[in-house]
């Protein structure tokens, strides 16, 4: 039987961790490249659950001399199991409903939650946390509670082992810290520069750290023990370090991307010894650290911290897919987002979440035979009873029909043309590379017939003598998808262009491309970049580009990506790159584009058949022209 905790005392600034932590994470699903470290806020999460789940545990040895895991288990279900089930079951008919683009794996997605292993099938599936532009899952934050969900699963059993065989605290402290250090050298290890790091975010052998370093707080800073009263310069010296983490946990915030190989290389793991500090300045109550996390602001978001992680995603998702113009109000949109995040959130919390925590499960039948009854007082939970059938049923009608979906699903026309695409310019490559090596001028004849072919396969606008400047231009272009769907078309107006182009790739990525091109030897005297579809940059990363290219031509598209709220972002940082750097040129894209959704598929970003012949020639004039 589950006995209360006599010693047991609710800290109050945790809720401000809670705050602070969900914040964070938030903003950095609506904007990563503004608040680049927000992902972080997960880590605070980890951290905090693994100290308090283990000082439970501990109290609960310690005064019963035994842990109920059979009632831990159920206290944890009763907590997690009724907000996961809800937001999952609900996203699911949703989708079925209205966006069943999203249906594949739906049913897989589900079971592999409520099993919490989803993060392992996202593994196994490849999918990518850090792709900010492709169709993304409403799901995919869920990796962090099947991590959690997997250590609330084991730990019992591992505490009970660490306590009957080595039996003191400081010992168990050291055991527990070294196996959070060799999760934290996994990630090190593993992880490979320039590759997607997603493998290594969702693992729970290289995020355990964490939690574990959390855990191993509990052995030697028990809350229940720790003495209020305390000299002063004890005091003073656990406010300046709490202070001192908090500080350095916000600058970190803004500062360790997501994608950059410190943050695999230790700095993740330096950031969750700096949470580490924070919780225990804030378990102590002798320390200022608590009074200064706790208001009621940020008691009121705390409690519902868990609701407002679940249903973040969710609702940026949707949202996202029906307003087609984010980037002209970025702020307003985000505003919006984060208040429809905190009334569901709420109403979870006040009506599902705290309820079914405290509702004792033997009275079910009897609870089921008053929605059943035909009193009318008893209206509300029929109506509610309805609507909560309804969306089961129809999120149950999506799970199956999932495979089908996946299986009949039509091919995209975007992804068909690219992938045509990516094929003829692989051939186009290795013929411009044979003809470079080989030739240094092309004899009049052979331009003349380039000329007339481009003419006839391009229809464009082009003026003969601009087509045959095109084609004794030396170009190197190197881009993202929009490249790819435009390359085609470009190289039939310039054919000794070598193209190198990827769905989405980002600016940062470029950087070791060309560098490998200039190894090669095959960057032209002018190079064309088409970037930022995928996300903005950085001045460092510009400036890493712009060395590698040197003294060539540089021309660089600016972006038409209204469905995202990077694109003046890019566009301003681009504008304000050509008034530092004499060879840079850019090419307004955007501008031009304007007014011209007939000129774009349905994403609006990517130029369509119709589109492409205004695409590529306006590019050419640009490029003719300034040449």
């Amino acid at each position: 039987m589950d006995q209360r905790l006599k010693k047991h005392r609710y800290i109050t600034g945790f809720d401000g961790i809670r705050t602070i932590a969900v914040i964070t994470v938030i903003f950095y699903h609506l904007m990563p490249y503004s608040i680049q470290g927000g992902y972080l806020g997960v880590s605070i999460f980890f951290v905090l659950s693994g100290y308090l789940i283990t000082d439970l545990l501990n109290q609960e040895l310690e005064q019963n001399g035994q842990i109920n895991i059979w009632a831990f288990y159920q206290r944890r279900i009763r907590r997690l199991y009724p907000g996961l089930v809800a937001m999952v079951i609900a996203t699911a008919a949703y989708i079925t409903a209205f966006q069943r683009n999203l249906l594949i794996s739906l049913r897989t997605t589900i079971i592999t939650n409520f099993c919490y292993v989803y993060n392992w099938f996202q593994i196994h599936q490849g999918q990518s946390y850090f792709d900010r532009f492709s169709n993304q899952s409403p799901f995919t934050h869920l990796w962090s509670l099947s991590i959690e969900g997997q250590f609330y699963f084991v730990w019992p059993f591992i505490i009970v082992l660490l306590w009957k065989f080595l039996r003191r605290r400081l010992p168990i402290f050291d055991v527990i810290f070294m196996a959070a250090f060799f999760s934290a050298l996994a990630m090190a290890f593993l992880f490979v520069p320039g590759k997607d790091p997603s493998r290594l975010y969702f693992g729970t052998d290289t995020r355990m750290f964490s939690i574990l370093l959390g855990a191993a707080l509990s052995f030697v800073w028990p809350s229940a023990s720790l003495k209020k009263e305390l000299p002063l310069s004890a005091r003073t010296f656990l406010n300046l370090a709490g202070l001192s983490a908090l500080t350095v946990i916000i600058l970190m915030f803004f500062q360790l991307s997501g994608q950059s190989d410190l943050t695999y290389r230790g700095g993740m793991f330096f950031f969750s010894l700096l949470a580490m500090i924070l919780v225990a300045t804030v378990a102590h109550p002798g320390s200022d650290m608590n009074w200064i996390l706790s208001n009621r602001v940020f008691s009121w978001i705390g409690k519902r911290s868990y609701g407002i992680y679940l249903y973040q995603y969710p609702v940026m998702i949707f949202y996202e897919s029906k307003v087609q113009n984010i980037a002209a109000h970025p702020w307003i949109h985000a505003m919006i987002e984060i208040a429809v995040i905190l009334l569901i959130s709420h109403l979870s919390y006040k009506y599902l979440e705290r309820p079914l925590q405290h509702f004792d499960f033997h009275q079910t039948k009897r609870v089921l035979g008053e929605i059943f009854s035909f009193n009318l007082k008893h209206r509300v939970k029929k109506s509610a009873f309805a609507l909560t059938t309804v969306v089961f049923v129809t999120a149950l009608a999506g799970s199956f029909s999932s495979q089908a979906a996946q299986t009949k699903q039509p091919a995209n026309p975007l992804q068909t043309k690219i992938t045509d695409n990516e094929k003829a310019i692989k051939k186009h490559n290795k013929r411009v590379a044979v003809q470079q090596s080989t030739e240094k001028n092309s004899s009049s004849a052979t331009v003349s017939s380039s000329v007339s072919s481009v003419k006839a396969t391009t229809d464009s606008p082009l003026s003969a003598n601009q087509l045959t400047a095109a084609s004794k231009l030396q170009i190197t272009a190197v881009g993202d998808s929009v490249l790819a769907d435009g390359s085609l078309n470009l190289q039939k107006i310039f054919p000794q262009m070598y193209i190198d182009a990827k769905v989405g790739r980002q600016t940062k990525d470029a950087i070791g491309v060309l560098q490998g091109l200039a190894q090669q030897r095959k960057l032209a005297p002018i190079v064309l970049l088409s970037l930022g579809t995928n996300g903005p940059f950085t001045s460092d990363q510009l400036q890493q580009i712009m060395q590698v290219i040197g003294h060539r031509q540089v021309f660089w598209v600016n972006t038409h990506v209204p469905t995202r709220r990077w694109q003046d972002q890019v566009n301003q940082a681009l504008k304000q790159a050509a008034g530092h750097y004499r060879n840079l040129r850019i090419i307004d894209w955007y501008d031009y584009s304007q007014g011209h959704t007939d000129w774009f598929y349905s994403d609006n970003v990517h130029p369509n058949q119709y589109g492409l012949k205004y695409y590529s020639s306006y590019l050419a004039e640009q490029i003719l022209k300034n040449s």
